[in-house]
């Protein structure tokens, strides 16, 4: 499978969309960029997210974006991670989530930090979130058995571990509504109503018209009252019909 360049990130053929899950992220990915094994395929390049703010990452901002990125030290002397960038910092929030590996065991862990504008402690939120991944533990079911008893591959390993992380970060869309959108979608549902309710109040309003052709007028004649009687007849079916017509 040929994948494409663009913005500097490879991506996926058209038809092909990237969509990992937590597992596969942490063994089929990180794990396999600790070892140095093969991926499944080149698609999450290599970069220090800390370097850059994130609407500055390569790619493209309504896209989710991927990253193999280093740990850096805050200082020399402590294991603080730095997480500062040019116009803000990335902040830990909520407890970390468990990455359980096929033999029940916690081999990952995911943190979500959210992106803060300005200087500590006093930045201000933003929707920008990343995900962190990492690795905890490598048993000795990880080595082959050539590199399984051998202290300096295990030690190289746990370097490459601590100094590895895999990043998704993403813009999270807000979804509360606007007042115009609320107010385009009551109407929307109003007008609904009344297109369902109308036919019924016409339904109701509707009358049937009664006419009374049986009615002899004062000073006319038995004859001319059957005649105009008789020739009434036939107009009274059609009226009448036409009438139940309209009633129902």
């Amino acid at each position: 499978m040929n994948n494409l360049s663009v913005n500097g990130l490879k991506k996926l053929p058209l038809g092909f969309r990237f969509q990992p899950t937590d597992e596969e992220l942490v063994f089929q990915y990180l794990k396999c960029k600790v070892f140095s094994y093969p991926l499944p395929a080149s698609i999450i390049p290599d970069l220090s997210v800390c370097n850059f703010d994130p609407w500055d990452l390569p790619g493209e901002m309504e896209e989710e974006r991927y990253f193999f990125s280093t740990k850096e030290a805050k200082y020399r002397t402590g294991n603080r991670i730095n997480r500062a960038t040019t116009s803000g910092y990335w902040k830990a929030t909520g407890s970390d989530k468990q990455i359980i590996s096929r033999r029940n065991q916690v081999a990952g862990m995911r943190k979500t930090l959210v992106f803060h504008m300005g200087k500590p402690p006093h930045g201000s939120r933003t929707d920008w979130i990343m995900h962190e991944y990492r690795l905890v533990t490598l048993s000795n079911n990880d080595f082959d058995s050539l590199h399984a008893n051998n202290p300096i591959i295990q030690n190289y390993l746990n370097h490459e571990m601590e100094k590895w992380a895999l990043c998704h970060v993403f813009f999270k869309k807000s979804r509360k509504k606007s007042s115009d959108e609320e107010e385009i979608m009551q109407s929307l549902c109003d007008s609904s109503n009344e297109k369902v309710k109308k036919p019924k109040a016409l339904i109701h309003k509707i009358k049937p018209k009664l006419f009374d052709f049986m009615r002899e007028n004062d000073g006319m004649t038995a004859e001319s009252s059957s005649s105009s009687s008789s020739g009434c007849s036939s107009d009274i079916t059609e009226v009448s019909s036409s009438a139940c017509s309209m009633q129902y």
